[in-house]
Order: C-alpha cells, then structure tokens, then sequence
C-alpha cells in the first residue's frame, strides 16, 4: 500500500501551504531534532496589518548555545503571549469569524510552555483539528537518526512505512533524489503556487501570512481556499 510521508521543522502558527502539505500525507514528522536557526520560521510569523504584515516573535534562549537543536530550544519569558493576543484581537477584531476562532485559540495563549517546539506542536495539532485534518503528527525523535541531509530523511521515511516522500520545493537545493530511488521510495516536490484568494482585511492582498489570518476571515470555510485540505474536508 502506497504511504505518503512529509518531514518539516515545526513553524510557528505556519501559513496555509504548511497545513496544505500536512494534509497532503499520511505521516507528518516534525523534524525538531534539526540545529535551531535564528531569524527563521521556528518562532515567528506574520500577520496582516493596517500597515502590512507584521512579525510575532516568541522570544528564544540562544546566547552561547549556537548549537542547540530545535527540541532543546526553549522559550524566553511569558510576556510575549499576552502581547501576541493583544496584536491578534487588534488587528482582526473585525474579521467575521474571530469569535468563533477565538474561542479555541485564546485559551492556547494562556498555556505555560517552556520550549518553542512543544509550544509549535500544540498550535499545529490544534489548527489541524479546526481544519479536520487527520493526518498523524509524529517526531523525527521517535525515530534512529542515521546518515545526513537526504540519506537521514530518506531513512525515516523508510523507517515510517513511506512509499512516497513529499518535499517542500526549496529542499531541491539539498535533496539528491538517488537516495529515495535506493530505498524504492517515490519523491514529488509540493507545490505551494495557485492558491486563491480570499476575503481579506486592509487592502492589498498578501499569501505569506500565518494560517490565523485565513481563519479568521473565512472560519469553516477555510478548506475552499486550500487544495489539500479541501479534498479531506
């Protein structure tokens, strides 16, 4: 039987493509034993403003630990969520469906979390159950880790049952295919081109934003605007 695998490091409050590939495979891997790198998708994101996007960053313990992975990476204070909540309610209070998000995803920024890939973790896994998406979420850690860079992934993958490896586009610069043919494992790059557009606050339409941002503006209706999801919905 055909077992389609994805492995990504964890984001926080990704954007759509990020749930779009989850939804696209049976086994989700969060690769959080990676080395940690600053200015990344680890702990930040953007949201639409009146102004642009905007970065919300969880602030991170990294002076004099350059090498730390992602899973050991932790979380610098707790101020940061009461500020997070207090950009997200200005800046889409008037979104037509922020009190029925809101209802679930405030309470996640009342948790106590002390590291930002557990923190990423239960924001993914709580978006994906809004969106019904049922794809299983694991950790690159439940997992030997032998070889580098294609041969490491090529072998969790194998090691996860996977008969197809789904790859984001920008691993094309890393990934050598031979490594999966060897494995008798198929490689297809995701495609994160074509998306619609949705209703959306402030003028100027903009794609790279967190996931929140579709949310809010559409609720329910959310899978219409992605292609994976929507088939799953």
């Amino acid at each position: 039987m055909t077992k389609r695998v994805a492995i990504l490091q964890s984001n926080y409050i990704p954007w759509k493509g990020y749930f779009d590939l989850i939804a696209s495979v049976d086994e989700f891997i969060l690769y959080d034993d990676m080395q940690y790198t600053r200015r990344d998708w680890r702990n930040r994101n953007k949201i639409k403003t009146p102004a642009g996007a905007q970065w919300l960053t969880v602030p991170v313990v990294t002076k004099g630990r350059y090498l730390q992975k992602i899973l050991e990476t932790e979380i610098d204070g707790a101020d940061w969520a009461q500020s997070h909540w207090r950009q997200l309610q200005l800046n889409y209070r008037r979104a037509s469906c922020f009190s029925e998000i809101a209802e679930w995803l405030e309470p996640l920024y009342s948790r106590h979390y002390t590291h930002i890939s557990e923190l990423n973790r239960c924001f993914i896994a709580a978006i994906c159950g809004y969106l019904g998406i049922t794809t299983a979420i694991t950790s690159s850690s439940a997992y030997q880790l032998n070889g580098a860079k294609t041969e490491r992934l090529a072998d969790i993958c194998a090691q996860a049952g996977g008969t197809v490896y789904v790859s984001g586009p920008s691993a094309k610069d890393y990934i050598v295919p031979e490594v999966f043919d060897l494995k008798g494992i198929d490689l297809e790059w995701f495609d994160y081109e074509g998306y619609p557009v949705y209703p959306q606050l402030w003028t100027g339409f903009i794609h790279q934003v967190s996931i929140l941002d579709l949310l809010f503006n559409c609720g329910k209706q959310s899978p219409q605007f992605m292609r994976f999801v929507a088939k799953r919905a």
